[in-house]
């Protein structure tokens, strides 16, 4: 199996070797049904340190209901759920969220009226506790930590634009340093290049391969572009009709002849 991550060019000091890999996310059975359809049915997998993890599929497939068991939004009706060790079945989004978890959604979610460093500045303050002294203390706390962020995502010169004026591409480059304001060891990110030109996907897809590497992040995504996905995934879990049906390299999963009779088409000739 091909690993991105070297290719990517980016090595921690002291990184581990494949078997010593860090298991973050590690799903097991899931099963969740609505009103008798079961959108998810035994789905298991796991997620490394450093990791880019696609799920793919169809609509109707399964990823979202995956997405919102794992991130607290939905508790599963069997199977389990552990983050960085610890069981999280069933457990709620905030508390999730404070072990180290991070979203994005496909429509971005900021604060319009707010400046860029103020969204991450509100980060922040919600992930340590301050939000009641947001109106005295905003303009002052965590600005250094917030423009250090903006630099790694490329858009400290827009610091002081309110969101609302951003163009679109600017807008995902700012979520993306609210999610890494919460010092993610897992960052869950649902369509992260929806809505931008190819040329900005893959420069954006590249910036959070470097990230995760530097900062050893498992990344679980979502996403319609096949280009973006085969370019960068370390590897590909493939959904349909809430069954895992393929798992493992780029190459693997572009080769899985059910994953092409169902899904990919025209793409994998």
């Amino acid at each position: 199996m091909r690993d991105l991550r070297k290719s990517r060019g980016i090595r921690k000091p002291g990184a581990k070797g494949p078997d010593e890999m860090t298991k973050l996310l590690q799903v097991d059975g899931l099963y969740k049904s609505f009103g008798g359809v079961e959108a998810v049915k035994g789905v298991s997998f796991d997620l490394e340190e450093g990791e880019l993890l696609a799920m793919i599929g169809p609509n109707g497939a399964g990823k979202s209901t995956c997405f919102n068991v794992i991130n607290g939004q939905l508790t599963p009706d069997r199977g389990s759920v552990k983050i960085l060790g610890q069981d999280t079945t069933g457990m709620k989004p905030h508390n999730i969220c404070a072990l180290g978890v991070g979203r994005t959604f496909q429509v971005t979610a900021t604060f319009p009226s707010m400046t860029v460093l103020e969204n991450v500045q509100m980060v922040f303050l919600s992930a340590r506790g301050r939000l009641s002294t947001v109106h005295r203390t905003v303009s002052r706390l965590f600005v250094e930590q917030a423009m250090d962020l903006l630099r790694v995502v490329g858009v400290e010169s827009q610091w002081a634009r309110p969101c609302g004026i951003l163009a679109y591409g600017d807008l995902k480059r700012v979520e993306l340093a609210m999610a890494l304001a919460n010092r993610p060891r897992l960052l869950l990110m649902d369509e992260p290049t929806a809505g931008m030109g190819i040329k900005e996907r893959l420069t954006l897809m590249k910036l959070i391969g470097k990230i995760a590497s530097e900062r050893a992040i498992g990344v679980l995504f979502t996403e319609h572009d096949m280009d973006v996905v085969f370019a960068h995934a370390d590897r590909i879990i493939v959904l349909n009709h809430g069954v895992l049906i393929a798992q493992g390299s780029p190459a693997e999963v572009r080769d899985n002849h059910e994953v092409r009779r169902i899904y990919l088409g025209s793409y994998a000739r």
